[in-house]
């Protein structure tokens, strides 16, 4: 079992948190023009990347949303962020 950081709660077993997506998708805009095909790519599309990367995650209990960086080879947490923080700080 992982054990990831709550920005808000604190640390928590990983089954309390939900991914989302990783950060730094831009949602194709605008809504009504993007074709379903785009739509499926953004929506069920990941690069999956090994190594460092930054995710979206939900903590369940919560409902908070924020950055996880963290490292999918050696499942190391590196930072746990809030989107609020995330994006006035361009961490």
């Amino acid at each position: 079992m992982q054990i990831f950081e709550c920005p808000f709660c604190g640390e928590r077993n990983e089954t309390e948190f939900h991914f989302l997506t990783e950060a730094g998708k831009e949602r194709p805009e605008p809504a009504e023009e993007v074709s379903d095909s785009r739509w499926a790519e953004y929506l069920y599309l990941h690069k999956s990347p090994r190594g460092k990367t930054s995710e979206i995650w939900v903590h369940i209990p919560c409902g908070e949303f924020f950055i996880l960086q963290r490292d999918t080879v050696t499942r190391e947490v590196y930072q746990s962020i809030s989107l609020q923080d995330y994006q006035t700080k361009k961490v």
